[in-house]
This record gives C-alpha cells, sequence and structure tokens, in this order.
C-alpha cells in the first residue's frame, strides 16, 4: 500500500552538537534524565503545530482531514523475560506536552508496555491472515479518525540507537508524514567562518506528495531544523 502513494524523500542532516551539550547540562543541574528522543517529539510538535496540513489525510469522499492533536507513532526497545524486544506506542498530543512529560510517557511505557493497548493489539493483529490484515488496512486509511486512534498521525522511527556513524534509512511509509532517524556521526562544520567538528543527525522526512505540496514540507523541514539545533529544552 506505501508503494503505492506518491511518497517524496527528504534526506537531510541536523547539526545537534549544540542540542545534544544543551540536554546534557540541563540534567546534571536538574538532576534529571531527559533523553533525546523526548527532546525531538517536543520539537517535532511545535513545527506541526505550525502547519496541521503536514499530518492531514483523506476520507473515502477524498476530503481533507486535520487534526488538533498530532499522535506519534513509535517504536521503543523493551526488555520482556530477559529478552530486548521492540514494541509500538502511540503517545497522544505530543504537540500539547513539553519535553519533561513525553519523557514521562516514555518511561512509563518502558516499565508497563505489555499492558499497553498498543502492544496487545499487534499481539491480535499480527496472527490474524493476510488477506484479513490487508483488508484492515484498506478500510482504516480511508477513515483519518481510524488512523489517528489505531497507528497515530506520524510515525517516527529510529535505527540510530542501534549503531553509530552516519547514514539514512529509505522507509516505505503509508502515514502523510514519516521522519526516519538515522545515524550520528561527526563531520566538519563551519562556525563564525571557522571549521570545527560537529556532531550531525541524518534525517530522512517522508512526506505523502498527494496530501502535501513540496514547498509547505520544507518550510516544516525547516521549521524542525532551527527548533532542533537550537537547543531548547521545553520545561513546561
Amino acid at each position: 500500500m506505501g508503494r503505492q502513494k506518491h511518497i517524496v524523500h527528504g534526506l537531510v542532516e541536523f547539526d545537534i552538537t549544540r542540542s545534544r551539550e544543551t540536554l546534557r547540562n540541563h540534567n546534571q543541574v536538574m538532576d534529571e534524565n531527559l533523553s533525546f528522543t523526548a527532546f525531538f517529539l517536543n520539537c517535532l510538535g511545535k513545527a506541526v503545530d505550525t502547519d496541521r496540513h503536514i499530518h492531514a489525510y483523506r476520507d473515502w469522499r477524498n476530503r481533507l482531514i486535520l487534526f488538533d492533536e498530532l499522535d506519534v507513532n513509535m517504536l521503543f526497545e523493551v526488555e520482556i523475560n530477559g529478552q530486548k524486544m521492540i514494541r509500538p506506542h502511540i503517545l497522544r498530543g505530543v504537540n500539547r506536552m513539553n519535553t519533561r512529560k513525553i519523557q514521562t510517557e516514555i518511561d512509563a511505557f518502558k516499565t508497563g508496555h505489555m499492558e499497553s493497548g498498543e502492544t496487545k493489539f499487534i499481539d491480535w493483529f499480527v496472527r490474524l491472515p493476510g488477506f484479513i490484515r490487508r483488508l484492515f488496512f484498506t478500510v482504516l486509511f480511508k477513515n483519518p479518525e481510524m488512523i489517528k486512534n489505531y497507528y497515530g498521525t506520524v510515525i517516527v522511527s529510529s535505527i540510530s540507537m542501534f549503531g553509530s556513524g552516519s547514514g539514512w534509512a529509505i522507509p516505505v511509509p503509508n502515514h502523510t508524514l514519516q521522519i526516519t532517524l538515522g545515524g550520528v556521526g561527526e563531520k566538519p562544520g563551519v562556525i563564525n567562518h571557522r571549521v570545527e567538528p560537529r556532531t550531525m543527525m541524518s534525517i530522512t522526512v517522508s512526506f505523502d506528495h498527494d496530501i502535501v505540496d513540496g514547498a509547505p514540507m520544507a518550510r516544516f523541514i525547516q521549521r524542525l531544523k532551527k527548533l532542533v539545533e537550537m537547543g531548547y529544552v521545553d520545561e513546561g
């Protein structure tokens, strides 16, 4: 289904040198453990809030449906019976939360992941025959409200947690917007006319061109890039 959509992939790099340092200093001063994931999701919420078309969907009557809340579907590594496994979780209303609240929800999911609705649904869903799953997705992506409830309005994937070094991943998304956090590596950058080592994150921004035009998406990427690179930790 994803291959049938007109998906455009933008391969970009964000300079996260300042944001990582700010986050590290904040955690030391405040005795907290805010993750880069929570920080990035907070920046994403602020960037999407400026233009809700970025995560809009069309219904079966071809009407464009906008959502006030940004629901992010993301995979997290958890430990179950001594084994590390990947489990999905939808963070609801990310654009209404600050970094600390996002981190609290992530920690709560990692602690009680076996009780999450998404985990129970996936465990049940993958046991269904293939033709039923395909039928479900066909109905799902004609009903934006179902997308929001079962799948979230945006997907964020992170492959940077599994290794080091720069590099991009190219997903096959079904969502209007999917962001894939790729590798992190050190590269030379020009700061105040001087060449300095900078920490760069490779990011793939994939979007459905039938929903969002290139110019609004380019502006969204620039908003997100600015928020991430300035390293502002929103504590609420």
